[in-house]
């Protein structure tokens, strides 16, 4: 099968320091892949660069086959939460609409059927209560169900999360992961940069280990090893209860 992402040889820099550096690899469909790796690794400005929210040194990046430009319909993103402006005036239901203009267009209001799909959205995420408060006025779990949400409603084939579960209460965590299983099971492909090493295990079937470069992918059953996670990470973290290296 065609890969749904394919990297080849990609490196960034972010303030003149260089945080990835020929990064490859490739991406089946219908996987859930997490992206683990220490503070300061590049997994966010990986996500970034891909997307081309921020520029590369070298490398090269196709989806589907093709370029960005001509597969972003397929594509939904859900950025760190803390990099929004959650004291924008708007509500819930008008944030999960922005998820949907690359269809509507920017400059056209959105029909009824494109509320019903957002509602149906906020619906799935268990917001469909909130769809008329303000996002400012959400706790940190239910914006990052209603920015999910937006992402859903493009009904894309691959979705890149950034930290999805930073910070959220046990059951936005359930209802988030249950959401991107439902997704997978779809066939839809995930990326997740995700950083509780205790539930890779439980939550994803494929792992790509970074530290600036790949230090390995694969399966999470042959990959996400005592070995590649001190390789990842070195001799200073403890994999449960037991210090690496």
């Amino acid at each position: 099968m065609m890969p749904v992402l394919t990297v080849r040889e990609l490196s960034a820099s972010y303030r003149k320091n260089q945080v990835l550096n020929n990064v490859q690899f490739n991406i089946k469909p219908g996987t859930m892949t997490s992206i683990v790796g220490p503070n300061g690794a590049g997994k966010s400005t990986l996500l970034k660069v891909i997307l081309e929210l921020h520029p590369k040194l070298s490398g090269n990046v196709s989806f589907f086959g093709s370029t960005y430009n001509k597969s972003k319909s397929r594509i939904g993103y859900v950025p760190q939460r803390g990099s929004v402006d959650w004291d924008f005036p708007t509500n819930a239901l008008d944030v999960v609409l922005m998820g949907l203009y690359g269809q509507i267009g920017w400059f056209k209001w959105p029909k009824k059927s494109d509320k019903e799909k957002a509602l149906a959205a906020l619906s799935q995420m268990g917001m469909a209560d909130f769809a008329d408060r303000q996002i400012s006025q959400l706790s940190g779990g239910q914006q990052q169900r209603v920015f999910l949400a937006r992402a859903l409603v493009q009904d894309a084939d691959l979705y890149f999360l950034d930290e999805p579960l930073a910070g959220v209460d046990a059951a936005t965590e359930r209802a988030i992961m249950d959401t991107l299983k439902v997704l997978k099971e779809k066939g839809r492909t995930v990326m997740v940069v995700h950083h509780d090493l205790q539930t890779v295990e439980d939550y994803f079937d494929h792992v790509l280990m970074l530290n600036r470069t790949v230090v390995a992918h694969g399966a999470t059953k042959e990959t996400f090893t005592k070995e590649n996670i001190y390789r990842t990470y070195g001799g200073t973290l403890r994999w449960m209860g037991e210090k690496l290296g």
